[in-house]
């Protein structure tokens, strides 16, 4: 995983054939078009990211919800309408000035897709799920999260009984951003934890650069 490489993208090749499988599916007519685009509109947008940054926002925001997130993750989910596959047994592992929270399934690509959406393609990789373990100190650096030295890192293995979800130390200087700015802090890569949520800073640069 070099620096320059764009963990959030999968490989040009993996994209490919799967566009030409579902061109296929369709020529043969075993797939409907429309049927297609909404079961890719469902997991990209309805059942995406935005679930998670929703709790994530929620428990910055809210005492109350975060301790019920904290102690029963798939009940707090489900109060806000977070039901489906994968996310029946979902816990919330909290970051802290003391502690990061790295997640990872050593085994397959267990993932909680009901509030984040389709797993990266890097998620998956066999050089994440073996160096996430091994040495998650530099996994992290090549996705561009240096942490101090003081801070130690626990590294969380998904299965199929338990899924997991990063709750980011809420950026400094945010405390009373409403929820839509709130919002634009919280990726999916930071709810993994291999990155932290973005700063104001951090924002303010990327709009200037599409401005």
């Amino acid at each position: 995983m070099a620096n320059d490489h764009d963990h959030t993208e999968p490989p040009s090749d993996i994209a490919l054939r799967v566009k030409a499988l579902e061109s296929l599916l369709i020529e043969k007519g075993l797939v409907d078009s429309a049927a297609l685009d909404e079961i890719i509109e469902i997991y990209e947008n309805k059942v995406g990211p935005r679930n998670g940054a929703h709790l994530v926002v929620k428990a910055w925001s809210d005492r109350g919800f975060k301790q019920k997130l904290m102690e029963d993750a798939s009940s707090a989910a489900a109060s806000l309408g977070y039901l489906g596959r994968q996310g029946e047994h979902l816990r919330v592992v909290e970051n802290t000035p003391e502690l990061h929270n790295l997640v990872v399934c050593t085994l397959c690509s267990c993932y909680p897709w009901t509030v984040l959406g389709l797993p990266p393609a890097w998620y998956k990789s066999a050089p994440y799920r073996a160096r996430a373990v091994s040495r998650p100190r530099s996994v992290l650096e090549e996705f561009g999260t240096d942490l101090a030295k003081d801070v130690s890192i626990r590294v969380w293995d998904s299965t199929s009984e338990m899924r997991y979800l990063v709750l980011p130390l809420q950026p400094k200087g945010t405390e009373g951003w409403s929820e839509e700015n709130l919002l634009k802090l919280v990726t999916r890569n930071s709810m993994i934890g291999v990155e932290l949520a973005k700063t104001p800073d951090q924002i303010q640069s990327m709009k200037q650069g599409i401005d």
